[in-house]
């Protein structure tokens, strides 16, 4: 078989991926040089690194997917707002240009949970996020662009020192850094952020082959969950319609729970998992705990709580625990990169500043809530740290007038009775 073999197709790349039926892999394959398919140099471990490399292959495993989609849902679900610092505290800066285009609606095409799931969802696995900003004649923000695919750019070093972007979608172009929002992932470099797909094909292609080993024994091994013993011999004809009579009254949810009428000996015993399958489940359960590991996610919280539970009072805390030391770092780091390349300098002067709001996500259930703000309103023997329409503020709920000021109990004179209801507001 060569080149001259009818298998081949027209093009120099499909004679390449002709040959070895490649088709599948034909987009993580490199198009500048066929040789290594010609010469049969590419290996199976290449071809399962090549698909684990890529977000499709790391996201076709379920363990990747859900951590990939707590991960980016519950940041670009998050508000994202410009405050504006005063003596008094901060203030929400709804006049700002930039808060309608971060809170509400980044370019024409998309929402902000739109925006920012891409943009997440490029730094989880990619360690950079990119979108164009578009200007006004004045300078000022308009819009952020539809984000670029992290594979269309590349950024570099300029001899003057700066950072310029390379990028190719569709035709080469330079973008300065002026005009390209830019948010790093982590390693710190100011060229970009450590890939999660880099670093982790190791992982995803293990948990991809055990993946495709389960698949294949499952597929083409026997699994019977029971068998039928006798001493006495059976003919084919006895054992064709034993089975014949066994399916017609037993198969289906419908006769779940018949009983079994057996004669000439028969007992029923049923088969528990043998060793291989068990060990085959104890590494795909492993696979899942190291997956949860490269995205900085706690198994329970995408469904795995083989060693763990989701449920009773910890529940509130393990969230706690997600927001401190996983998604605190995450939303720094976009909330940061925003305030030093969308703001200028006058804005950061004059104390603008952008946050995330993750209240929701710290809020506890009704009790918990009601006990909280019982503490910080006060009472008579101790001044609270809140008024009542603070309260409702965070409650979502309109404020009353008149509740601006401290809780009237602890204003109240001797012996009239306190305004208890108002307080549990």
């Amino acid at each position: 078989m060569g080149p001259d073999d009818p298998i081949f197709a027209k093009s120099d790349e499909q004679k390449t991926i002709g040959y070895l039926g490649l088709e599948p892999w034909f987009p993580a394959a490199s198009r500048h040089d066929g040789s290594n398919f010609r010469h049969n140099t590419v290996t199976v471990a290449d071809y399962q690194d090549s698909g684990a490399g890529t977000a499709a292959g790391a996201l076709g495993l379920a363990a990747a997917w859900a951590c990939y989609r707590l991960l980016t849902g519950t940041m670009s679900s998050l508000p994202l707002v410009v405050y504006h610092k005063t003596a008094q505290g901060r203030e929400v800066a709804y006049d700002h240009p930039l808060y309608s285009i971060l809170h509400d609606r980044p370019n024409y095409d998309q929402t902000a949970l739109n925006f920012w799931q891409f943009m997440s969802g490029a730094l989880e696995l990619h360690g950079n996020a990119y979108s164009e900003l578009d200007r006004a004649s004045t300078g000022r923000i308009i819009s952020l662009k539809v984000p670029l695919a992290p594979d269309q750019v590349r950024p570099r070093r300029t001899r003057l020192g700066a950072i310029e972007y390379v990028v190719n979608d569709g035709r080469e172009r330079i973008v300065p850094q002026s005009a390209m929002l830019h948010i790093r992932g982590f390693g710190g470099s100011a060229l970009g952020g450590l890939s999660t797909l880099a670093y982790g094909r190791q992982t995803f292609g293990q948990a991809r082959a055990q993946d495709t080993a389960a698949t294949s024994t499952f597929r083409n091994g026997i699994r019977p969950i029971g068998a039928f013993e006798t001493d006495a011999d059976m003919t084919l004809d006895q054992r064709g319609l034993f089975q014949e009579k066994l399916s017609e009254d037993h198969r289906g949810a419908i006769n779940t729970g018949n009983p079994l009428v057996l004669s000439n000996g028969l007992k029923f015993k049923a088969l528990s998992i043998n060793p291989d399958d068990a060990q085959m489940l104890e590494s795909r359960a492993f696979s899942v705990e190291e997956i949860c590991r490269f995205f900085g996610v706690p198994p329970h919280m995408i469904g795995h709580t083989e060693k763990s539970t989701s449920w009773g009072t910890g529940l509130e805390q393990q969230t706690i625990g997600f927001v401190q030391f996983t998604l605190r770092e995450r939303l720094k780091n976009i909330e940061s990169t925003l305030e030093s390349q969308l703001l200028s300098p006058a804005d950061r002067a004059a104390g603008m500043r952008i946050e995330f709001n993750i209240e929701g996500l710290l809020r506890g259930d009704s009790k918990t809530r009601a006990e909280f703000y019982k503490a910080a309103l006060g009472d008579t023997q101790r001044p609270g740290w809140m008024v009542r329409n603070e309260v409702r503020r965070l409650e979502n709920l309109s404020p009353i007038d008149g509740w601006d000021d401290p809780t009237p109990m602890i204003a109240q004179p001797s012996g009239k009775p306190s305004d208890s209801s108002e307080v549990a507001e």
